[in-house]
């Protein structure tokens, strides 16, 4: 018996352990990261802006900014067509390019700007995507689409899946919609945070051209990463609206 409660005052203890610090926000009874949304409301405004001036004064022959963003937008309807399939992704392009244009501006803002020359109170901004909340929070954006875009065209029908092709791998199958979002978060957020502990450590070992490399290459590395989260969730929403 004393064992059980040493144990347990133990893992209390520990599961009071944070990593790093934290610029807190108090909203009532709750605490926020401050920093996570600072970067955050940053990159959405600089994704507003850009899409502002791309959409001004549009003409049929495109070229310059517009040029530019209509090729993103077939790049990202391209990827919910192939994962969605011809009749259905329309209506899920506007989710996916979301996702994909805010983890790639999230990743890119913590990979080129500066921000430990800002100094904060507490705790350091950087991208958003270094956050598990935030890898978190965008993983069960992506299960909450599923969910309703099956529910939305199956009905209840849509709970047979779990059935088939028969009742006993039923624990397997909710087990999946439970790992799902955590590969996602976990996913993104151990390469984003490993790219950029990689990146401050050549920093303070060799602090002015060895570095470059390693950026260039976290550059790439996020990118990719914004590509996979959009991917897998245009596909789990397509495997969704498959019906069973």
């Amino acid at each position: 018996m004393f064992y059980n409660k040493f144990d347990m005052f133990t893992f209390l203890n520990l599961s009071s352990v944070e990593v790093g610090k934290h610029l807190y926000w108090e909203i009532g009874t709750y605490k926020i990261h401050g920093q996570v949304f600072i970067v955050s409301w940053l990159v959405i405004l600089f994704l507003l802006i850009i899409s502002l001036l791309g959409t001004q004064n549009l003409k049929r022959v495109p070229e310059g900014l517009q040029n530019f963003m209509e090729f993103v937008l077939e790049f990202l309807q391209d990827i919910a067509k192939n994962q969605i399939g011809e009749k259905d992704y329309r209506q899920w392009v506007p989710y996916i390019a979301t996702i994909f244009l805010f983890i790639l501006g999230s990743n890119w803002a913590g990979a080129l700007i500066p921000w430990k020359l800002i100094n904060l109170p507490e705790g350091e901004l950087a991208a958003p995507t270094n956050d598990i909340n935030t890898t978190v929070a965008l993983a069960l954006l992506t299960s909450i689409a599923y969910f309703y875009a099956g529910l939305n065209k199956n009905g209840l029908s849509y709970f047979l899946r779990y059935i088939e092709p028969t009742p006993i791998l039923l624990p397997i199958n909710i087990l999946e919609d439970f790992t799902k979002p955590l590969s996602l978060s976990f996913r993104l957020f151990g390469n984003i945070l490993a790219d950029e502990l990689v990146v401050s450590v050549f920093t303070l070992l060799v602090p002015i051209f060895i570095p470059l490399p390693v950026m260039i290459l976290g550059l790439f590395a996020s990118s990719i990463q914004a590509l996979i989260f959009s991917t897998l969730s245009a596909a789990y929403i397509g495997e969704a609206l498959e019906g069973h």
